[in-house]
């Protein structure tokens, strides 16, 4: 496996606090899917964060701060083993399949930070 790309990300879970009180930050920057998976987290700020700190990470692994694509078209998801991954639509779906690339994701908390890592990696 070769590693192409590589983003980080660390959000202070306060700044989500204050952010979630605002009406528009949840339909702003996260998809219908990932409000269905956060409203089954009873909207917890840390997991907002995981979230959202995963969105900047593959934003940067894509090697820009979303010029040209929406934050809500990276939906940080969860599988049957808790395991997070991102799943992508719209534009952005097409530029991340121009890369030709696969990718993974890890994300963590802590009382005041969340963090993320995503890592793009060569198919072969």
């Amino acid at each position: 496996m070769n590693i192409l790309y590589t983003g980080t990300s660390i959000i202070e879970i306060d700044r989500i606090i204050k952010s979630k009180s605002k009406p528009q930050f949840l339909s702003k920057y996260f998809s219908p899917q990932e409000m269905k998976f956060l409203m089954g987290k009873h909207f917890a700020p840390q997991v907002i964060a995981e979230s959202f700190s995963a969105k900047l990470a593959f934003a940067r692994a894509m090697g820009y701060n979303f010029r040209g694509c929406h934050m809500n078209e990276v939906s940080v998801l969860m599988d049957v083993m808790d395991t997070p991954y991102i799943s992508l639509s719209g534009v952005t779906k097409q530029k991340f399949a121009a890369k030709n690339c696969n990718m993974t994701v890890s994300v963590s908390h802590c009382k005041a930070y969340a963090t993320a890592v995503v890592v793009f990696f060569s198919k072969n």
